[in-house]
């Protein structure tokens, strides 16, 4: 089932999730449009192309996520806000780990779609134009009507809606986009939103973290910090051996709910340790 599959990933590799990732996708938005005004045929070297991909040109398959979406300047800074304020609320509620699993099987569901297609058209050229972060964006609007429903929105800053109302309306547009659009749009639209039927379709059991264990894991986080830094740039030490992940990759460390502080044990020896009062 697909909750405990990330239950496991996230005791294994929740570690090294990007924290802020919101943050660095706006970021690479601010790029796009530096490469927009200043050497706007560059762009086309940065689409996601299965041909060119194959040709050589691999660096497209992380490039394309720089790629803005369209509209005005007023437009687009709003929509980068209202995305920033969303993803940040997604991240807070989910965890890092799990934010961070949503948006990057989105880029490569929306990667995956684009071979798809390649080799369903007999290797057209010229699809980089249908794949873009717009409805990995729009699967981030989605995510948080479907965990805020009741969150209201002032639309054009006047009218207060719930954020439901909002995602409902979304999901209609979505639909009829499917409806009337050809092979091309329906490959990329799916691609590019499988990430959210995985997610509240396929495992309605995952639930966000609460206020209150937000605060626990803020407070732990900053309780543990001192603990967190060995020799060598360590983050981990057994209490009882003193290996670190530098002396093994293959360790794994917990800390003990039942000693008296912050002590963390190695697989080796964290239900064999004497505790400590």
């Amino acid at each position: 089932m697909l909750v405990n599959w990330l239950n496991k990933l996230e005791r294994k590799f929740g570690r090294y999730a990007i924290h802020n990732l919101t943050m660095y996708l706006i970021g690479g938005y601010i790029i796009g449009y530096g490469i927009y005004f200043l050497m706007p045929g560059l762009l086309n070297w940065l689409t996601l192309e299965p041909g060119r991909i194959l040709s050589g040109q691999v660096w497209r398959i992380i490039t394309w996520v720089l790629v803005p979406p369209g509209g005005s300047i007023i437009t687009t800074v709003i929509m980068l806000f209202l995305y920033y304020s969303l993803g940040t609320a997604l991240e807070r509620t989910w965890g890092a780990f799990r934010y961070n699993v949503y948006i990057f099987s989105g880029i490569l569901f929306t990667v995956i779609g684009a071979f798809i297609l390649y080799l369903i058209t007999g290797g057209v050229a010229g699809l980089g134009v249908y794949f873009s972060t717009y409805y990995i964006n729009m699967s981030i609007f989605l995510a948080f009507s479907a965990s805020y429903p009741d969150m209201e929105l002032l639309l054009y800053f006047v009218l207060p809606i719930k954020i439901k109302w909002m995602g409902l309306v979304y999901a209609v547009f979505i639909l009829y986009d499917l409806a009337r659009g050809n092979i091309v749009t329906r490959v990329a639209i799916i691609s590019s939103l499988l990430n959210f039927v995985l997610f509240f379709f396929s495992s309605r059991k995952i639930k966000p973290y609460s206020p209150k264990e937000q605060a626990r894991k803020a407070k732990f986080r900053q309780q543990a910090k001192t603990h967190m830094n060995y020799k060598n740039g360590a983050r981990h030490k057994c209490t009882v051996c003193k290996r670190t992940e530098l002396d093994d990759p293959t360790l794994q460390f917990r800390y003990c709910s039942k000693c008296n502080g912050n002590y963390e044990y190695c697989q080796d020896h964290l239900f064999t340790h004497q505790h400590i009062q």
